[in-house]
């Protein structure tokens, strides 16, 4: 197992040498952002040393995880797809409402799937059996896999080192802090003594990454609109580490377009008009050194990622 730490637009990609003739072959989990897709080819060819890749599995199907999967699928045209169930049929039929594209503002090229992740099942990689859990909270679809002989767990955005994805159900309006907290209970029974998450190194203590995500739930679950500010600054952030810098009126643009924006804005927000709310946020990333503002006599306000 060889795994691939990515910078924050791609997760993390977790990539699987053939081990003998009683699976189907090599395997990656999780495939990164789409504009990164060329580097993840290369990244992923390089890890597997001339073998062909035969399957992708994702944990779930947010842009981050598996907007490589059709450049992979190109670069290995035979190459298998698995994903958690709950979401074939808006694959098959390219539903980007429904997969979250178009409600994040984020792109993902369309990619074939050939079968489901379940949980209770097993998958095997590299020689192992892998046991797939399931996972909602972050994602109401979202799986993990275990590996019990080395204790070794992919955990998705589950858990993180400092914390866990995004809870996007509830900017939905559906209640979903529950199943977070559930899911950290699935892995503290689990007891993994090394946790490969999606973002950010691969880790081994255990306990204080649990009570660091259960800290952090706490807090939103008293505060719900503090995790509805995250996840605006979230979304804000994430677009601006693709585009690296953008003209705030055009940034005002893509932020009325975006339905996760508008939602939040509307839900939480609206004591504020829209054009407030977001240089509230702008002005957050400015100061906290995530973002920098550049003024230009002739192309007026930018705003670009640090």
């Amino acid at each position: 197992m060889s795994v691939l730490e990515r910078g924050w637009l791609s997760a993390n990609n977790i990539v699987f040498a053939a081990d003998s003739g009683d699976e189907p072959g090599a395997a990656v989990v999780d495939t990164g952002y789409q504009i990164h897709g060329e580097q993840t080819v290369t990244l992923i060819e390089a890890a597997l040393a001339g073998q062909p890749l035969a399957r992708i599995l994702n944990t779930h199907l947010h842009s981050d995880h598996c907007g490589g999967n059709a450049a992979l699928q190109t670069h290995w045209p035979q190459a298998q797809c698995l994903i958690p169930p709950g979401q074939a049929e808006a694959v098959h039929n390219w539903d980007p409402h429904a997969l979250s594209y178009t409600p994040t503002g984020q792109d993902c090229p369309r990619f074939a799937i050939h079968g489901l992740l379940e949980p209770g099942a097993e998958v095997r990689l590299s020689g192992r059996d892998w046991q797939i859990h399931a996972a909602p909270g972050h994602d109401p679809h979202s799986i993990i896999l275990f590996e019990p002989q080395s204790r070794t767990l992919v955990s998705a955005d589950a858990l993180w080192e400092n914390g866990f994805g995004v809870v996007f159900p509830e900017l939905e309006g559906e209640s979903a802090f529950d199943e977070v907290a559930a899911t950290l209970d699935v892995i503290e029974g689990l007891a993994p003594q090394t946790i490969v998450p999606g973002h950010g190194p691969v880790f081994y203590a255990l306990e204080p990454a649990l009570a660091t995500a259960r800290r952090r739930l706490e807090g939103f679950v008293q505060d719900p609109k503090r995790h509805a500010l995250y996840a605006a600054k979230v979304l804000l952030k994430y677009k601006l580490l693709e585009w690296q810098r953008i003209r705030l009126d055009a940034l005002r643009a893509w932020a009325r377009q975006t339905p996760y924006f508008r939602l939040l804005h509307t839900r939480y927000f609206s004591l504020q008009t829209e054009q407030q709310w977001l240089q509230e946020i702008v002005d957050g990333l400015i100061s906290s050194g995530a973002a920098q503002r550049q003024e230009s006599a002739e192309q007026g306000s930018w705003l670009l990622n640090t």
